[in-house]
Formats: structure tokens, C-alpha cells, sequence
């Protein structure tokens, strides 16, 4: 059996990432870091190991260092400017994606979410199997 591939991209289609097989892991975060990054009430992404991923396009990378120290390698279109994949400790051998940048028909479902203390009240974030964190 074949494992599936999945395909992101930016907003102009420059810049593109392919993952092959299950994701470690489909999350979603409510810290104010990802909901600036998102530009939203939270964000879903999709994390991959690294020898799962393959890119193609021009990147520019933007660093972050946060309150705990970690740094975070944030990686968008250079035409667009849209973010299409990030690496943050300490995790930095995984890929973490945007969930809104999969083409239709991906199939992720979120199984985890955290920072759920810092989660807007009219939020909830509901399914079987996912697993809840403050």
C-alpha cells in the first residue's frame, strides 16, 4: 500500500511542501503566539518529520525567540508573504504546517489541543480522541 502525500502551499503556489505518511501529530494551539501567528482565535497545525517532508520554492526564514528561550524558524513566500511551514524547538526536526495551507481533502483531524486556559470563551474545540491540555 502507498502512503498518501499531502501538499501545501503558499497563496501564489511559489512555494510548496509535500508530506508523505502520517503526521506525528494535528494540534491545535490558543497561546498568543500562534493566534498572532494565525491571525486568529487559535491555530491548527500539522506536524511531519523531517525525512517525511519535501520543499520546492524560494523561502525566507524569520527567527523567534520566546519568553521560555525556545527559537522558532518561521518559513513564508518571499512573493506572497504567506507562511508555509515553521520549525520550533524543541522540536526542530519536525515540520509543523498550517493546516489551512493543505489542499482540500487532506483529512487531518486535530488530537490535540493546548493552551486551552488562554482559549477564547465562545471557542470549543470538540472530537473524539483529542486530548485537552492547559
Amino acid at each position: 500500500m502507498t502512503e498518501p502525500t499531502r501538499h501545501a502551499s503558499c497563496r501564489c503556489g511559489q512555494l510548496r511542501i509535500a508530506c508523505t505518511g502520517e503526521p506525528i501529530r494535528v494540534s491545535v494551539c490558543h497561546c498568543r503566539e500562534c493566534k498572532a501567528r494565525s491571525g486568529s482565535a487559535f491555530a491548527a497545525q500539522v506536524r511531519f518529520p523531517e525525512d517525511q517532508v519535501r520543499t520546492e520554492g524560494e523561502a525566507k526564514m524569520w527567527q523567534y525567540t520566546g519568553d521560555s528561550g525556545n527559537t522558532a524558524d518561521f518559513f513564508f513566500c518571499p512573493t506572497c508573504g504567506a507562511q508555509v511551514w515553521y520549525r520550533a524547538r524543541p522540536y526542530h526536526d519536525a515540520y509543523a504546517i498550517p493546516l489551512g495551507n493543505f489542499e482540500s481533502g487532506h483529512g487531518f483531524v486535530p488530537d490535540y489541543s493546548v493552551y486551552e486556559e488562554r482559549k477564547e470563551p465562545w471557542v470549543s474545540i470538540t472530537g473524539e480522541g483529542i486530548d485537552h491540555y492547559d
